[in-house]
């Protein structure tokens, strides 16, 4: 039942080419205004610093005493008979190459889509597309000085079809200047290009593009592991974290062999991915692509010379027809190929191939607020609206799930309790599983959250929304206002949660003197820190409700 598609919330996001857009980009929505206004400026000659890899020296700026390159390369062309293949090296160069600005976002727009521009804001606030996009960005506090700091490579949201790690709400600099570690963000391939499954079309040669996106992101790990000591970062001790899409990425790479041993600690940040997309299903959205672009199964290299704007309406054509279907776990996401991901990465049990690395793992309280916030009749729910919409969600378990969330939250009104059990359904209890079944290896060890803080922008009409975390995480909730409020009780939580994340990278422990004492997790007791302005730790928190969403979601 967990991939039953949550019916009702297709119906809120109607999956044409336009809502398509907002659906996949709500976490960058959530941010976009943010960087309105600001422009790259040429810094002056004395604020350059240069640095080595191992395909060239670049050149940076410094900031706040950080040193910041941005998109440098990672990994080569991605384009003509590299299209749909794994990652190569990048080319090296001579002399000095420039790493002053934001290198290109994976091509992720509908060209044949008319969008009003305040709903692509998402997309129209971060750098131009590229197909040839496998660029990274680096804060360091200091380049080659044989110190060996934490290095933490964060993975953007957006699913796996749209965002970008170039974004300005990820900026680095608070983060490693407060815990004098390095910070690395990335762009990688996304939706068609990252994860259209043809091997059973084309045979060996296309063996991996079913997985092309995450093989990037093990490419870029491998570029820290070889590079990062020029950096000032240890790449024996490199955390993955990431939000939503992020998130779902960092619990792929834990069950991908390839990745084993790239990373030391992983944190999934409201991104459960529980299963993946099974192989026979990726091979049958893959050939709708080619139904759309008119190219017959044994001709599919032809798919590496077709103009790039005709696979995107190709895409999003199938995604239309595609409409109500989850695509995490239907196509044009990661596939289950049994090479490069062997199985699912929480499914039936979590994969144990990096089962000793320390997890990390948490959703908000009212994820879906963010989500549905268009949805204006969401809002104001009378009970028969709530019931029909928990009963499309959740089918026969409707009513004891409803009699299970009011019954401890007395006095909810019924959108409050649609916004409780279906942020639950969608995160929440996922990511309750994935800690459960990756404590139950008996190794890493897990650490679970529950974010209740709740943002006062709006009239806090959002609550604790998806996206929150991050500005906490980052220590930008002056950056992030527009989502935060930037106040004072936001920068007193920043404090708090961001050390608590350097210290998980630094130890494998989040354990802080700001915090209570976060004992690893065990399915027993369930200890989980609640996050807010007086963070407790709680067992089991939400007790009830948990029990109600696993029936829901059939999890055992």
């Amino acid at each position: 039942m967990l991939n039953r598609p949550a019916s009702d919330l297709a119906a809120a996001r109607a999956i044409d080419r336009r809502a398509f857009i907002k659906q996949t980009s709500f976490s960058l929505l959530a941010f976009a205004p943010l960087t309105a206004g600001l422009e790259w400026a040429e810094p002056s000659e004395s604020n350059f610093v240069v640095a080595e890899t191992a395909f060239g020296k670049i050149r940076g700026t410094e900031s706040q005493g950080i040193k910041i390159f941005k998109g440098v390369p990672y990994g080569g062309t991605t384009t003509g008979q590299n299209r749909f293949m794994p990652p190569t090296n990048p080319a090296a160069w001579k002399g000095t190459r420039d790493a002053l600005q934001y290198g290109p976002t994976t091509p992720q727009r509908d060209p044949g889509a008319v969008v009003p521009p305040a709903e692509y804001l998402a997309v129209s606030r971060i750098p131009a597309e590229g197909e040839d996009c496998l660029v990274l960005n680096i804060w360091t506090p200091a380049i080659k000085d044989g110190r060996k700091r934490p290095v933490m490579l964060w993975l953007h949201g957006g699913g796996f079809n749209v965002g970008s790690g170039s974004s300005t709400d990820y900026d680095g600099t608070n983060l490693a200047r407060r815990g004098d570690v390095v910070v690395v963000t990335i762009n990688h391939r996304l939706n068609v290009l990252g994860f259209t499954y043809l091997a059973e079309l084309g045979g060996a040669d296309f063996a991996a593009s079913g997985d092309a996106g995450v093989l990037d992101i093990v490419h870029a790990l491998r570029w820290v592991h070889d590079n990062i000591e020029q950096f000032g970062g240890d790449p024996n001790t490199v955390t993955i974290f990431g939000q939503s899409g992020g998130g779902r990425k960092v619990g792929t790479l834990l069950a991908m062999p390839s990745a084993k041993g790239l990373f030391h600690r992983a944190v999934i940040e409201s991104g459960p991915t529980i299963k993946l997309v099974e192989q026979d299903q990726a091979a049958r959205v893959a050939a709708m692509l080619l139904a759309k672009l008119n190219v017959s199964k044994a001709n599919v290299r032809e798919l590496q010379k077709l103009p790039l704007p005709r696979i995107m309406a190709a895409y999003y054509a199938v995604v239309k027809d595609m409409a109500g279907m989850d695509q995490m776990t239907q196509g044009f996401s990661p596939t289950v190929d049994g090479k490069f991901i062997p199985h699912h990465p929480f499914h039936p049990a979590a994969s144990a191939i990096s089962a000793d690395v320390p997890l990390m793992c948490g959703s908000t309280r009212t994820e879906m607020r963010m989500q549905l916030s268009r949805d204006a009749a969401a809002f104001s729910l009378n009970e028969a609206d709530m019931q029909r919409r928990v009963k499309t969600l959740v089918g026969a378990n409707s009513e004891s799930t409803i009699e299970a969330y009011r019954k401890v939250n007395e006095g909810a009104s019924p959108s409050d309790l649609f916004f409780l059990i279906i942020s639950d359904y969608t995160y929440g209890g996922p990511v309750m599983k994935i800690a459960e079944r990756r404590a139950a290896l008996g190794k890493g060890p897990v650490h679970l959250y529950y974010f209740r803080w709740e943002t006062p922008v709006e009239g806090g009409r959002l609550k604790s929304p998806h996206t929150i975390e991050i500005p906490f995480t980052f220590d930008n909730v002056k950056l992030s206002e527009r989502l935060t409020g930037g106040g004072a009780k936001a920068m007193a939580l920043a404090d708090k949660v961001s050390d608590a994340w350097i210290a998980f990278a630094r130890t494998g422990d989040p354990n802080t003197p700001k915090l209570p004492h976060w004992p690893a997790f065990n399915a027993t007791q369930r200890p989980t820190m609640v996050i807010n302005d007086e963070s407790k730790l709680v067992n089991d928190p939400i007790r009830e409700q948990r029990v109600a969403i696993f029936r829901a979601l059939d999890l055992a």
